[in-house]
C-alpha cells in the first residue's frame, strides 16, 4: 500500500511541478503534503526521494526538500543523451525485433491513434511505445541506461501532450515513420527518425521550460 500511495503522490507532484504549480524553489514539507493527501509521512518521504532521482527535487536549507530549478541547458543535454541511446536501441530493434514484436508495435502504433485529443491516454500508449521498441533491441545494457534517462525526461515528456495539443498530431506521424521503418528492417532510417522524434520532444519541452522561467 505504501508502494501505491508513494507512486500517486509522485505523480501528483511531477504534475504540479510541470504546469507550474509548484514552482522552483517551493518547499515540499513533508507533513505539509502528507495532510494534503491523507496520509503518513511514510510515502511522502518515499515519493520525494524519488523526485530528487529524477532531478526534479534538492535539498535546500536544513536538509529540506524544494523544487529544483531545470536549467535550459541541462535539459539540452539530458535530450541529446536520450536521442542517442534511444536512437541505438531503435537501430538494434530494426535487426532483432521478431514478428511478434514488430506486430506488437503496429498494434501499440494503430491504439495510440485511436486515443483522439485525450493527451493522458496518449501519453500511456506513447510510454509503452517506447519501451516496446526498446525491449525489442535485445540489448540489457543501453536498456538500462534508457530507463534511467527516460525517468528523468518523463516530466517533460508527458507535458509535451498535455500543454500542446500539436504535439499529439506531430508524434503520432513519427511514430509511423518509426514504425514502417523498423517493420522494413531499415536501421539506419529508424536511427535517424527516432533521433529526430526525440529532437521534436525536446523542442516543445525547451518552451515549456521558458514559459516557467519566464
Amino acid at each position: 500500500m505504501t508502494g501505491r500511495a508513494a507512486d500517486a503522490i509522485l505523480d501528483a507532484l511531477i504534475a504540479r511541478i510541470v504546469s507550474g504549480q509548484l514552482p522552483p524553489g517551493d518547499p515540499l514539507a513533508e507533513q505539509t503534503l502528507a495532510e494534503q493527501f491523507g496520509v503518513s509521512r511514510t510515502p511522502v518521504r518515499e515519493a520525494l526521494h524519488r523526485l530528487e532521482q529524477v532531478n526534479l527535487a534538492v535539498r535546500g536549507a536544513r536538509r529540506a526538500f524544494v523544487v529544483r530549478e531545470m536549467k535550459a541547458e541541462e535539459l539540452s543535454e539530458l535530450f541529446e543523451a536520450v536521442g542517442e541511446v534511444e536512437s541505438a536501441l531503435a537501430s538494434l530493434a530494426a535487426h532483432r525485433m521478431s514478428e511478434i514484436e514488430r506486430f506488437t508495435l503496429q498494434a501499440l502504433l494503430e491504439e495510440g491513434e485511436a486515443c483522439g485529443d485525450d493527451p493522458k491516454a496518449y501519453g500511456e500508449v506513447n510510454a509503452r511505445f517506447h519501451e516496446a521498441i526498446n525491449a525489442g533491441a535485445h540489448n540489457t545494457v543501453l536498456a538500462a541506461t534508457w530507463a534511467e534517462l527516460n525517468t528523468r525526461t518523463l516530466p517533460w515528456r508527458v507535458a509535451n501532450f498535455t500543454e500542446d495539443q500539436r504535439r499529439l498530431v506531430s508524434s503520432r506521424a513519427e511514430h509511423r515513420a518509426i514504425t514502417e521503418a523498423i517493420v522494413a528492417r531499415n536501421a539506419e532510417k529508424t536511427r535517424r527518425l527516432m533521433r529526430s522524434h526525440v529532437a521534436a520532444s525536446y523542442t516543445v519541452a525547451a518552451r515549456i521550460l521558458a514559459r516557467r522561467s519566464s
